[in-house]
């Protein structure tokens, strides 16, 4: 029971109850009971969870114990008698999302192609704590970002007050340093913490040539033996993650002078000699993008990751060392002249290219073919225009229909984009690598490719239902939401995808019930379902001001298992709730 004070004078008392199983839920729990109609054993169990969950592979026998002693921890369960559930037991199983989960939790893509073929979980100045002007410059962003599965981590390199060492800052700006020794370290120690697939370190170089010997020095003898040396062989192709499993990858611009040097005449790999080893607040809606308008913001703005040349001409008087030039796994570069030519695919070599978001819209709008046909064997990186101060983000989905597999985001800011990139990693058991989908992927008889601008069909209907939710009175103090009632609780359920696919509904306010039920279907047809996300908020009614914040997710519809599931939300900052979840069903037509 729960009280609350109206203006100090009387006390009004609003009486606390577990809300009963949805109609559903007795449903199918009727039509799996044993014949006395009250209990469903272990083997009605395995029927309902192969029939209506489409999970065969589960043992009944262990999800039954499992949830009995979760429910029952506190009373000794006879070990003589055959474990059952009742309607209740039944019910506080299919809440678990322990037990229940709405995703699957192993790897289950083919980690065996070029790194090419995989979306990649990608960081934008990885090492700030906050907004990117002013804030401190940490080696604590960089051990979370790698803890919630992130890949790609973005140092940004300076040389130190003397002159004589390096330090990680966001340059001309009022950030204050971290050492690069300090980050190397963190990352070494915190990388497959995760994930076992590999970390990529992507370094913007504003180094003379004896700051890079050093810079060398440092990640051979931090790194060891997890560094990864390309042989020549592989020049041609990058490796795939299951050959990188447990290495360190550095991606960075090659000196200037060791470009020109080459200047075209040999490959990259020659005779095997060298070894070449590079939004606002959160209740603002992600932007829509539209692939016929071409921006014309001027990027003069970007201030990061256009690996500038400061020091170039130090770096000329200097021939660039040969053990920094050796750790450049992945080649980098910023677009030069037009934009067909910075597209262009080399058959011999295999490269990155860095775009800024406003740079993307408009390559999109003209050149969105050319996109696709680069990222099928090189790898395109996206990073926020420089005027986003404030650390926000923007709509990944530009990105990855074009085939970039590292969209980097500011994982230190908070906002609806940065919840769209949490749930878009939670597929392929959260690895951090995702396999893009074939039709990106495959070159017609003309060497033509996926068209993003094309009218497509349906291709698949998602209904689904939000049944009810939970957990809020345990993880929120009584009159966090309403100091004079219990909170009115309404939810969001939408799609993030492509434009056609993109939408969002929501289901009626339940007032005065910390235990909702709403008891809603939606339905949404998908067009390009292999890159959607089901969006879900709950908020709570304010007449008086802007509605609270309930808790959100994002799940990746192509994992998403059918049946009744339980559905655990996260906070603002993208941490999830102790207690706080949604019983939701869904079905694919």
């Amino acid at each position: 029971m729960g009280s609350y004070k109206f203006c100090l004078c009387f006390t009004r008392k609003f009486r606390w109850n577990e809300a009963e199983p949805p109609e559903d839920v007795k449903a199918a729990f009727s039509s799996h009971a044993a014949e006395d109609g009250a209990h469903m054993p272990a083997d009605q169990l395995r029927r309902f969870l192969a029939e209506a969950q489409r999970d065969a592979d589960v043992d009944a026998e262990w999800v039954m114990e499992q949830a009995l002693q979760l429910r029952h921890r506190h009373h000794l369960l006879s070990k003589l008698a055959r474990p059952v559930f009742t309607l209740d037991d039944f019910h506080h199983y299919l809440y678990s999302a322990e037990l229940n989960p709405p995703l699957r939790s192993q790897v289950h893509h083919d980690m065996t192609a070029p790194l090419s073929h995989y979306y990649i979980y990608t960081g934008h100045n990885s090492y700030l704590t906050g907004n990117q002007l002013s804030s401190d410059c940490s080696d604590v962003p960089i051990i979370k970002a790698l803890q919630n599965g992130v890949r790609v981590i973005e140092l940004d390199m300076w040389p130190n007050a003397t002159k004589d060492n390096i330090d990680i800052l966001h340059g001309r700006t009022l950030t204050s340093p971290v050492e690069l020794i300090k980050c190397l370290r963190s990352i070494k120690e915190y990388a497959f913490s995760a994930s076992p697939y590999p970390v990529i370190i992507t370094l913007e170089d504003h180094l003379t040539p004896d700051l890079q010997a050093k810079v060398a020095k440092m990640v051979v003898e931090t790194f060891g033996d997890m560094l990864y040396y390309p042989d020549s062989e592989s020049c041609k192709e990058f490796p795939s993650p299951e050959a990188l499993k447990n290495r360190i990858i550095i991606s960075t611009k090659p000196p200037k002078e060791y470009l020109q040097a080459k200047n075209g005449k040999e490959n990259d790999c020659d005779d095997g000699k060298m070894k070449e080893n590079e939004e606002g607040e959160w209740g603002n809606e992600v932007p829509d993008f539209q692939l016929d308008k071409a921006q014309n913001e001027d990027d003069e703005d970007d201030m990061d990751d256009g690996n500038s040349d400061d020091n170039d001409d130090q770096k000329v008087r200097q021939n660039p060392p040969l053990e920094y030039k050796r750790l450049i796994t992945i080649r980098a570069g910023k677009p030069k002249g037009h934009i067909s030519e910075a597209l262009k695919d080399d058959p011999d070599k295999v490269r990155r290219l860095s775009l800024s978001e406003q740079e993307l819209e408009k390559a999109a709008a003209t050149h969105g073919a050319d996109l696709i046909r680069f990222t099928q064997r090189n790898l395109l990186r996206i990073y926020p225009k420089g005027t986003r101060f404030n650390s926000s983000n923007y709509n990944p989905f530009v990105g990855w229909i074009h085939g970039a597999q590292m969209v980097a985001f500011n994982m230190q800011g908070y906002g609806r984009s940065l919840w769209l990139m949490h749930g878009f990693y939670k597929a392929n058991g959260g690895c951090g690598y995702i396999k893009k989908p074939d039709f990106l992927m495959n070159v017609g008889p003309n060497k033509e490719v996926f068209d993003p601008k094309a009218v497509l069909p349906v291709m698949k209907t998602l209904k689904v239902k939000v049944y009810m939710g939970d957990g809020w009175r345990m993880d929120f103090k009584q009159t966090h939401f309403d100091a004079y009632s219990p909170p009115d609780f309404y939810t969001r359920v939408g799609i993030a995808g492509v434009p056609a696919d993109t939408i969002m509904k929501k289901t009626k306010t339940i007032e005065d019930n910390w235990t909702p039920v709403w008891n809603e279907e939606f339905i949404f047809p998908l067009t390009v379902p292999e890159l959607a996300l089901l969006r879900i908020e709950v908020h709570e009614y304010d007449m008086s001001e802007k509605d609270d914040f309930g808790g959100q997710t994002c799940l990746p519809i192509s994992e998403l298992r059918p049946g009744i599931r339980s559905v655990p939300l996260f906070d603002r900052k993208g941490m999830k709730y102790k207690s706080v979840r949604l019983l939701m069903r869904f079905e694919f037509e």
